[in-house]
């Protein structure tokens, strides 16, 4: 195989292996295109949630974890890349170039990071009463750091505070017919590739501290006897509050995420906080003003006694990756 030949293919395996980032309710809002010498990563406008995230908040953040997760697995095949974010102004779609790729050795750590992104999934069932290790907290927060933004653990009144904002976002968005029939096409898409199928939302709201999302419908996953007494709540933000911002929020998002599946943790991003203005603005009284909130996090461990919901579906490659620039010369 010719180096040409070579990098073409690493370049459509890691835009493939992309496709198992997580993305708001799983609308998989990205699409990438392999050039003999690059790989572009596109936005898609109809994946966009235009009630829940009309500024395209979540829409960048989603695209910036496939970003990471693609970034992760040319590292692991040995690829060396630089990341240019938003190159081209005129072409709104754009949001990554990932480009100037040279040859290095295979990275262990991005390794384990590959392997992890096949495992890991968002149980939003109530963790156990096992507390998150310091340790590990530590090393999924320098994750986040890595990437350019920071992660603030919540402490217990802050915890309170979000618990009170979790339920105005949730009853604001409740009221609202067009974030109501968004959720329901979201909620029953399953069949399709992307949305949440009912096996992966709870039968019941759990009983916990900060209530989860209300998707308009029960889902069948059962829900344990469990709390979130043990859970780490974390607000994810950074300095700016603009697409490049968002779009590196997911990168670390991404490293957060994978971080913990390689240590045991659980984590489930909690988003209708950031979706409503009024909550968004709470959220950065947390903050103290000096920040922007981009998601909140929970972390824990997971129910033991428990199995791990299914995998939400994902869109076959051939509807994410556009390899026809380069077709004649992959082998």
């Amino acid at each position: 195989m010719s180096q040409e030949s070579s990098l073409t293919t690493a370049l459509a395996e890691a835009a493939a292996t992309a496709g198992h980032a997580p993305s708001v309710h799983n609308t998989q809002p990205w699409r990438w295109r392999v050039l003999p010498d690059s790989l572009e990563l596109h936005t898609v406008a109809d994946r966009q949630l235009a009630a829940g995230d009309p500024e395209g908040r979540l829409l960048a953040v989603s695209c910036g974890a496939a970003l990471h997760h693609a970034r992760v697995a040319l590292a692991a095949e040995g690829w060396r890349a630089v990341v240019r974010r938003l190159p081209d102004p005129g072409e709104e779609s754009l949001v990554a170039r990932l480009t100037d790729l040279t040859r290095t050795e295979a990275d262990p750590d991005a390794m384990r990071l590959v392997q992890c992104m096949s495992v890991r999934h968002t149980d939003r069932r109530p963790v156990s009463d096992e507390p998150v290790p310091t340790d590990s907290m530590g090393e999924i927060t320098r994750a986040v750091t890595d990437e350019g933004s920071r992660l603030q653990i919540l402490d217990r009144d802050q915890v309170l505070e979000l618990a009170a904002t979790a339920g105005h976002a949730g009853a604001v968005e409740a009221e609202d017919p067009e974030l109501r029939a968004e959720m329901a096409y979201w909620t029953s898409r399953a069949d399709t590739g992307t949305g949440l199928p009912a096996d992966v939302l709870p039968a019941e709201p759990p009983q916990t501290t900060v209530p989860g999302r209300d998707f308009g419908r029960p889902g069948s996953l059962p829900i344990g006897p469990g709390h979130d007494r043990m859970a780490v709540y974390a607000l994810l933000h950074g300095d700016e509050d603009d697409r490049d911002s968002w779009l590196r929020a997911g990168e670390a998002l991404s490293a957060a995420w994978l971080t913990a599946t390689r240590l045991g943790v659980s984590v489930v991003p909690l988003s209708a906080v950031v979706e409503v203005p009024g909550t968004r603005q709470t959220l950065r009284q947390v903050l103290a003003g000096i920040g922007f909130p981009y998601l909140v996090l929970r972390l824990g461990i997971a129910d033991p006694a428990q199995a791990g919901p299914p995998h939400t579906p994902r869109l076959a490659g051939e509807q994410v990756v556009d390899t026809s620039a380069v077709r004649g010369n992959q082998a």
